[in-house]
């Protein structure tokens, strides 16, 4: 084949679903986002493989589950050495540069990625064996989190400052400079942008947030679902309006959160448009936007991830190669593990043996036509989501309860089916999928998710 496409992969972190233009959403203001989704593939069912920062960035550079890759919690990494995406590409004939987040905190910081630019590279206590001093440990509660929402600039929004600058820095150096033209031109490059933003603390640029303070809307449900896990937020309480939190304080945290979305939009948009500058045509990259998780933003009175409700664990994922594939929308359930196999046959590159995720071109451009329609997501230990169809069916091993939702009928998520007999059948294949997960029987598994075909 002639020279590889070029790709662009664009990351946010916890960035919801539905708080986009390209989503519906009518009152946050996308425009780059939603011109990439023109011309994009836009996966409307895109799945977190964990709704956590760091195991579902791992998940995704390994195309594997958090059980197979062995990171199953906040803190842990991939081992030294693993076979992740970048280090695939890499020995294919990439060059490959991160800038921003990538959150490894183990000691292997590169992770098959040639390059970093404005990294934010950090070893967790724990691999130098100290067990004290572990930030997460001492971070406040949620209800906290939002009385401080405020207009103002945290140490993310400088951080994600940082990683553009590097970012349009190394543009300018491989396509323009090209230390004095030494550049190979036949070299593909694979460049990823990782921000930190919309994550919380809920403080954005001022002028933003009072745009959105008095535009944005509460989700309908502020009321706690009725389950242990699922009915509080991850370090306190459920946050009620008009209990132990105000209205006005749910408007400010949103107000910040959508403003901090238009921010990495823009930021996104410098990117491309340096990379124009320097005389990309980018119909010749493939570009893809995705996120880690969602943000509950107070639906059903929770806050942050974790839980398997939409808001938290179902995400943004476009992937715009117009020159190969026109644009379309696909309803199929899908996962970020997946994109592993999918840019390894879009780019002519030998899949490697041991992924949990399956290649999307099947379905890249395609409107209609049977998809992957089976997906999971894990959260610690013992907790764990299936998808299949309409259908979400949730264990909670700890306390060995069964949640299931179906979509169709309520996609609010406020009803649990699972003791409907209606729905006994699914539940013994959910259940079936269940035990092949946690057994790790990841040669029946991979079997069941090429039937997703």
């Amino acid at each position: 084949m002639g020279k590889r496409p070029n790709i662009l992969f664009l990351m946010s972190d916890e960035h919801r679903f539905d708080v986009s233009g390209f989503m519906g959403n009518e009152v946050v203001r996308t425009p780059f986002l939603d011109s990439l989704a023109r011309d994009a593939v836009v996966f409307d069912n895109a799945y977190s493989p964990y709704p956590v920062c760091i195991p579902a960035r791992q998940c995704m550079a390994a195309g594997q589950y958090a059980r197979h890759c062995r990171v199953e919690h906040f803190g842990e990494d991939l081992a030294p050495n693993y076979q992740t995406l970048p280090r695939i590409f890499g020995h294919s004939g990439y060059k490959t540069a991160a800038a921003g987040k990538l959150h490894h905190m183990g000691v292997d910081q590169m992770q098959g990625w040639q390059i970093r630019l404005a990294g934010d590279t950090q070893v967790a206590n724990s691999y130098y064996g100290n067990q004290k001093g572990n930030r997460i440990l001492h971070k406040w509660d949620d209800r906290k989190e939002i009385l401080r929402a405020s207009p103002g600039e945290s140490a993310y929004a400088r951080r994600d400052k940082l990683a553009i600058q590097a970012t349009k820095d190394f543009i300018y150096e491989q396509f323009v400079d090209a230390f004095y033209d030494r550049a190979d031109p036949e070299e593909p490059l694979f460049l990823y942008v990782g921000l930190l933003n919309p994550h919380y603390p809920y403080i954005a640029e001022e002028r933003k947030f009072n745009y959105y303070l008095n535009r944005v809307q509460l989700y309908e449900n502020q009321t706690p679902f009725p389950h242990s896990f699922l009915g509080r937020c991850a370090n306190c309480e459920a946050l009620e309006v008009g209990k132990n939190i105000s209205e006005r304080d749910v408007r400010r945290a949103m107000a910040a959160y959508y403003a901090n979305i238009e921010t990495i939009d823009e930021q996104f948009s410098e990117v491309v448009s340096c990379l124009q500058e320097a005389g990309q045509n980018m119909d010749d990259w493939i570009i893809i936007y995705t996120t880690d998780h969602g943000e509950m933003l107070g639906e059903h009175a929770v806050w942050e991830k974790q839980k398997f409700f939409e808001g938290s664990v179902r995400i943004p994922l476009l992937i715009r190669y117009p020159k190969v594939y026109g644009p379309s929308r696909c309803a199929q359930n899908v996962n970020l593990i997946d994109l592993f196999p999918t840019l390894c046959e879009m780019c002519g590159i030998q899949q490697p043996e041991g992924l949990d995720g399956i290649s999307l071109v099947p379905w890249l451009g395609k409107e209609t036509g049977r998809g992957p329609n089976l997906t999971y997501s894990q959260y610690s230990h013992d907790c764990l989501m299936i998808k299949k169809d309409q259908l979400k069916y949730q264990w909670y091993g700890y306390e060995e309860s069964e949640v299931l939702f179906d979509l169709e009928k309520d996609p609010g998520e406020n009803t649990d089916y699972s003791l409907d007999p209606s729905y006994e059948k699914k539940m013994e294949q959910f259940r079936r999928w269940k035990e092949c997960y946690w057994r790790e029987d990841w040669n029946h598994l991979r079997e069941e998710n090429m039937d997703r075909r």
